[in-house]
């Protein structure tokens, strides 16, 4: 986590943007919050642990009372290179789309993952594109803009565990417009994946059924 703070800090973002770091600690049994306060980082700590759903809520929903344009979404094992956040801001004002993914396979640069998770993301590519009618080819990238609109949604509501992919379901039925930009990653340095081996036969049957009932869920 140091280097990928020490790499936030020091990023040079588009004209007419400023940043704040936020880390959420859910429940860590580290120096999280140590660490982060050397950055200068705001540390949310949860009282118990919330998971990726969870975590992921608790930090836009500070986004939402702060009244942040745009939240960008960045896993703290070292995925997603601090350098490749531009292209998701360019990107956003480019289209001014609601959700924008930074996805490692339209240029397929970087790491690509194994190949059994590559099966299982081209599964949730189909399966997106049978619920909402979009080819999202990276629905498991946690490496995600919100603009306004977004962030005030998933505030409201956000899927608990695994969500990257059922969130896709919930804000195409909202009527929020979602995009890819090319982004290189790296391999994890740190951490271990929520999707593991025995578990991943699991984890695509409960997020299908998960997707299936957001596609069908009337939303207020």
């Amino acid at each position: 986590m140091p280097a990928l703070l020490s790499a936030l800090a020091t990023i040079t973002l588009p004209r007419y943007y400023h940043s704040e770091i936020v880390v959420i600690n859910d429940c860590s049994a580290d120096n999280t919050r140590v660490i982060a306060e050397q950055y200068k980082a705001t540390v949310l700590d949860l009282p118990i642990n919330l998971g990726i759903g969870g975590a992921v809520q608790t930090g836009l929903l500070y986004a939402l009372h702060n009244n942040f344009n745009i939240a960008i979404q960045i896993d703290g094992d070292g995925q997603h290179p601090p350098s490749e956040l531009v292209k998701l801001i360019n990107h956003y004002e480019t289209t001014g789309a609601n959700l924008i993914i930074g996805s490692r396979f339209i240029k397929k640069q970087g790491f690509q993952s194994s190949f059994f998770r590559r099966l299982g993301i081209k599964y949730f590519h189909w399966l997106n594109k049978v619920f909402t009618g979009q080819s999202i080819f990276d629905s498991t990238s946690g490496f995600r803009l919100f603009d306004k609109k977004a962030i005030g949604l998933a505030a409201a509501y956000y899927p608990d565990e695994y969500p990257e992919p059922e969130s896709l379901v919930f804000f195409s039925k909202a009527g929020l417009t979602i995009s890819e930009t090319p982004v290189v990653m790296a391999k994890r340095n740190g951490g271990q994946s929520s999707i593991r081996n025995f578990a991943s036969l699991y984890y695509c049957i409960k997020v299908t059924i998960a997707m299936f009932f957001s596609s069908i869920r009337k939303y207020s």
